[in-house]
């Protein structure tokens, strides 16, 4: 009996846990997953880390299947008595999602780290995969529109995407420190997948710490990358408008254009291969699949196959 095989996942949003759960469902698998903590936000006094919670909604099966994040039968009672007080209540919170919040705040303030508090609540919550933060330090991804620089959450949430983006940023990556977690997982993975998440404010938020593209650069040769850009969209999420408004295209070869530093391959959906030749011209091994993950069947079969692809 062989050992089980290493992967590490970098990941964001509702596409990252989609990856995230393929990868957990399948056997001989040790799941590390590096979350983004770009879009975290504090709301009603209380530490808010949107992807890692949707990751760790996700893999303990908590996850409201119809949108993707939040939590399934979810009531908004602590929600409601907030906007009856006068808060302002845009950013969703439900009631279940409410005490995970109250818990890593409250942890924060007892002097836990969050990336010890990310772990201990996947363990706490059956979850076999390793949920690990990229940095403890405060890294914030912040939008300017024509009214100034705002939050991710305030453009996501509160103005739902319709001011056009002028320029990104991520407070506070330049003097951010890489965890040890963090570190480990890069370097003990067989193979190392960049999921289908937002490049921009999901996966730059984790490769732009310093000292972490310094790591994965190394390993450049069992890292594979997957398209979050299908037929110049998006399947979830601003990715495809964002890169738009920044003068990119929005296409496969533009959003994984990101990581040709750091990555050896790129797989993109068949409805795509147009974009092989792109890839081959630029010096880029690129890989074609069904990258549409719709079900469980999905999400293993594509995870299996990113597999198939950097064992050749």
């Amino acid at each position: 009996m062989g050992k089980n095989l290493k992967i590490t996942l970098l990941a964001g949003g509702v596409g990252g846990a989609k990856m995230a759960e393929g990868f957990a469902a399948l056997k001989n698998i040790d799941l590390s997953i590096i979350g983004n903590v770009g879009d975290d936000d504090e709301f009603h006094g209380l530490r808010v880390s949107p992807d890692i919670d949707t990751i760790t909604y996700t893999l303990s099966g908590l996850v409201n299947r119809k949108q993707g994040w939040g939590i399934q039968n979810e009531s908004l009672r602590a929600l409601n008595m907030l906007e009856g007080l006068g808060n302002k209540t845009w950013m969703t919170l439900g009631d279940t999602d409410f005490g995970l919040h109250i818990h890593r705040t409250q942890k924060l303030l007892q002097g836990s780290k969050a990336s010890d508090i990310a772990q201990d609540v996947a363990r706490k919550l059956g979850i076999k995969a390793k949920i690990i933060l990229p940095t403890d330090d405060k890294i914030r991804t912040q939008i300017k529109t024509k009214a100034g620089w705002i939050s991710f959450q305030e453009y996501f949430v509160k103005r739902r995407c319709k001011p056009k983006v002028l320029k990104l940023r991520y407070s506070g990556i330049k003097k951010a420190k890489i965890n040890l977690d963090a570190i480990k997982a890069i370097n003990s993975a067989d193979f190392i997948v960049i999921a289908p998440s937002n490049p921009l404010v999901s996966i730059k938020p984790i490769i732009d710490i310093p000292e972490f593209k310094k790591f994965i650069k190394n390993s450049k040769k069992k890292v594979i990358a997957v398209s979050p850009i299908i037929s110049g969209k998006t399947v979830k999420g601003p990715a495809s408008k964002m890169l738009r408004q920044l003068g990119y295209k929005s296409d496969a070869f533009e959003a994984l254009s990101f990581y040709k530093n750091i990555c050896g391959n790129f797989v993109i959906d068949h409805s795509d291969r147009n974009l092989k030749d792109h890839f081959k011209n630029s010096g880029l091994n690129c890989h074609l699949t069904n990258i549409i993950m719709r079900s469980i069947k999905d999400k293993k079969s594509l995870a299996q196959r990113l597999i198939k692809i950097l064992s050749q």
